[in-house]
């Protein structure tokens, strides 16, 4: 991951316009995710299992006869690479019987890596030490933080902000792209992540480990923890990914 992380961080910082082009759900790619998919494909298929990344999720026709296998999302993000805003991940997760069992997000711009699974607890690496993270539980009088990517709205989410902000009258909604959302609940530093319009399962694989390991969930409109690789099409539901699961202040927005 250092390595595919340097050489995204080498495309980002040349100052030379990067070409993208628009795939069949209009969301951008770019050489540099191609590159990044390539530089992972590489270094994870000596573990022997399959790899499911998004740049070659179309290839994949196998895969639902897969029991373990790697969810790859090489830069989650692009928008925000293009637009130079700092806030892109690279995913990586082990998925096992439909559920996710570890997840590793590095984030380039920074350095910081994040690592962690629901029976393995989670990490955030700090210069070289890993340094245990936790979810905090939900302020009792504080500021409820939800946060939400900056492009993303909608009457759902509206509805779901007003309903919270009834019991927290100070809820703050802090911004932030890719898959940094799930880092943010895992180490700390936010209450909510409601999502309610169109992600992939590579997008919310790693984070939600990670999210697990440190004490929250992420869940879908049934309450159920979201599961992978058990449908036909890899679109992710709607969740609520949240750092204090055993509060019933969520319920209201089922």
């Amino acid at each position: 991951m250092q390595d595919t992380g340097a050489e995204i961080l080498r495309h980002y910082h040349s100052g030379e316009e990067v070409e993208s082009e628009s795939k069949a759900d209009n969301t951008p790619v770019t050489e540099v995710d191609i590159a990044a998919h390539h530089m992972l494909l590489d270094g994870l298929v000596r573990f022997g299992l399959p790899v499911l990344s998004e740049e070659s999720a179309a290839e994949a026709v196998d895969r639902r006869k897969w029991h373990a296998f790697w969810m790859v999302d090489p830069l989650d993000g692009t928008r925000e690479f293009l637009g130079r805003t700092g806030e892109f991940t690279i995913n990586i997760a082990l998925i096992e019987g439909h559920e996710v069992s570890f997840g590793l997000i590095g984030v380039p711009v920074g350095g910081a890596v994040y690592a962690g699974g629901r029976e393995l607890g989670a990490w955030k690496r700090v210069a070289e030490s890993w340094v245990p993270i936790r979810c905090r539980s939900l302020p009792q009088a504080e500021t409820l933080v939800v946060v939400a990517s900056r492009r993303h709205r909608g009457e759902k989410l509206d509805a779901s902000l007003t309903a919270l902000e009834q019991r927290y009258p100070g809820l703050r909604r802090d911004h932030a792209g890719s898959a940094l959302k799930f880092c943010q609940l895992a180490e700390g530093r936010a209450d909510f992540y409601p999502r309610y319009s169109p992600c992939s399962e590579w997008d919310t694989a790693a984070g939600q480990a990670i999210v697990e390991g440190a004490g929250g969930a992420v869940l879908g409109m049934d309450g159920e923890p979201l599961t992978y690789n058990a449908r036909d099409t890899l679109l992710s539901p709607h969740f609520h990914a949240v750092a204090d699961p055993a509060q019933s202040l969520w319920n209201i927005l089922s």
